[in-house]
């Protein structure tokens, strides 16, 4: 009987004293998240920043490009609108995040 004893105390799981390391159990959880954080919150937190720096450097007679494609020529400014002409006495109204960028002066040729 006592033979079945001692296996049975061998099996059991480490002492109190040998308890595993806190930063090995902690290192793949803090190297996924550094991971994350360079390969997408970061670059995303910076596309952010360009795009807003962009938006509040937009001046009347530049020309942009819309999100949704639209060329043309800024003529009025507001706090939330730009009024962008695209083509001769065509204008339309769009909110300042709709704004994917500023083209260079000279970009749009002819109609405008």
């Amino acid at each position: 009987m006592s033979f079945f004893i001692s296996d049975a105390v061998a099996a059991a799981g480490p002492a109190a004293g040998q308890s595993p390391d806190m930063l090995t159990s902690l290192l793949p959880i803090a190297v996924l998240f550094a991971v994350f954080y360079f390969l997408l919150i970061r670059p995303q937190q910076k596309r952010t920043k360009e795009h807003k720096r962009m938006i509040d450097s937009v001046a009347k007679g530049d020309e942009v490009i819309t999100s949704g494609g639209l060329v043309g020529k800024v003529t009025d400014l507001g706090d939330n609108f730009v009024e962008i002409e695209i083509a001769d006495n065509v204008r339309v109204k769009v909110q300042r995040p709709a704004l994917a960028s500023v083209l260079p002066k000279g970009t749009i040729k002819g109609g405008l």
